[in-house]
């Protein structure tokens, strides 16, 4: 039986490397999608935005280059780089008003690979809103406790400079977020300042930025200027409210307590598609990602149009900070148009995108 076929989660084949036999022929693209501008980076501001060309992953480049990191929102254009760098304090009870970078140097350690998806991923840019990358940077819990964080604290507001030269028609500026400390150290939320081994790129929020594993891009605040101790009462923030839909909350609330951890579910779906001849017989495997949620699974699912789903032969999911790579051996019966699914089979984990098809892709199979 040919390399292609066969079911292996133990070997080189589970993280998405090619067969041992057979010649790829090339691959097929998915359409319907919006993806001109992947890639390459487009805009300035708050309407600035690269998408992450998803074809290119490997089991080598796991970990996204600086430079091809997504980005959502570019450097601001009021924001001057050399000024020196302060984190204002407010409602702390210690002395210190503000944090310089050399304040968090002696709190800053490696964090470990940790993805990153914007909240408004989709088919525009290919599902390109989404990387991942190896951080540095001082663990939050640790900062606020040196800070002097009251006592009694139970939550606090993150906010980063966000004035920009230009408006932009799509988003609102005033990037910050409140979160219970409780939130903070289940996620283990860190102040980044370095990103793949170097200091944080401009448009990646240097000098500092926040990271909130497991949650949406949109709470990860870049050019963090601000943290506020804020009491049960607080309003929700600008940011907070323009998110409300893409991070599952009920509505739009008023106030930032009503509002649900905005963490990833569980999500799964193609990057390509691979046409291969393996022993004189056309055959398409499928090279795909599971990322997010909070657990992870052994059952991962696929579905072709209307088929039945079908166990997934080649993965190992045994992370929930980053990515990890699938792939599945496909022969269509027949040319024609094919949707791909993904699905989840544990009713356990979370899967709401998955479930709503919003990962969905669409190709055209012109030769079996």
């Amino acid at each position: 039986m040919s390399a292609i076929g066969i079911r292996r989660r133990d070997d080189a084949s589970a993280t998405g490397h090619p067969p041992a036999s057979g010649k790829l022929l090339g691959t097929v693209p998915f359409i319907g999608e919006h993806g001109d501008a992947v890639g390459r980076v487009t805009g300035a501001g708050l309407g600035g935005r690269l998408a992450f060309d998803l074809v290119k992953l490997t089991p080598e480049t796991l970990i996204v280059p600086n430079e091809q990191f997504f980005i959502r929102t570019r450097y601001p254009g009021r924001l001057d780089r050399d000024a020196p760098w302060r984190i204002e304090l407010n409602g702390f009870s210690g002395r210190r008003k503000s944090l310089s970078l050399s304040d968090l140097e002696p709190l800053t350690q490696p964090m470990g690979v940790h993805l990153l998806e914007c909240s408004g991923n989709s088919s525009w840019r290919r599902f390109g809103l989404l990387s991942a990358a190896q951080w540095s940077g001082a663990p939050l819990t640790r900062v606020l406790e040196q800070a002097g964080l009251p006592p009694r604290a139970k939550r606090v507001l993150i906010s980063g400079f966000d004035k920009h030269a230009r408006k932009s028609r799509n988003s609102a500026a005033g990037a910050s977020w409140i979160f219970t400390l409780d939130q903070l150290d289940a996620a283990g939320a860190f102040l980044a300042t370095a990103m793949n081994g170097v200091a944080l790129p401009k448009d990646h929020g240097y000098p500092v930025r926040l990271v909130m594993p497991g949650w949406y891009g949109c709470t990860c605040i870049k050019w963090v200027n601000e943290i506020a101790v804020v009491d049960r009462a607080a309003a929700a923030t600008s940011q907070m409210k323009e998110f409300a839909g893409r991070t599952h909350q009920d509505g739009e609330p008023r106030r930032a307590r009503d509002y649900k951890p905005a963490g990833m579910d569980l999500a799964a779906m193609p990057v390509r598609i691979e046409k291969w001849r393996v022993d004189g017989r056309l055959s398409y495997r499928v090279v795909g990602i599971i990322w997010g949620g909070e657990k992870t699974t052994d059952d991962l699912r696929i579905r072709f149009e209307r088929d039945r789903p079908v166990p997934v032969e080649d993965y190992d999911h045994n992370t929930n900070k980053t990515w990890s790579l699938w792939s599945h051996t496909w022969r269509p019966r027949k040319p024609g148009r094919y949707r791909i699914s993904m699905k989840v089979a544990d009713s356990g984990i979370r899967t709401r995108r998955l479930d709503d098809g919003f990962y969905l892709r669409t190709v055209e199979i012109d030769d079996v």
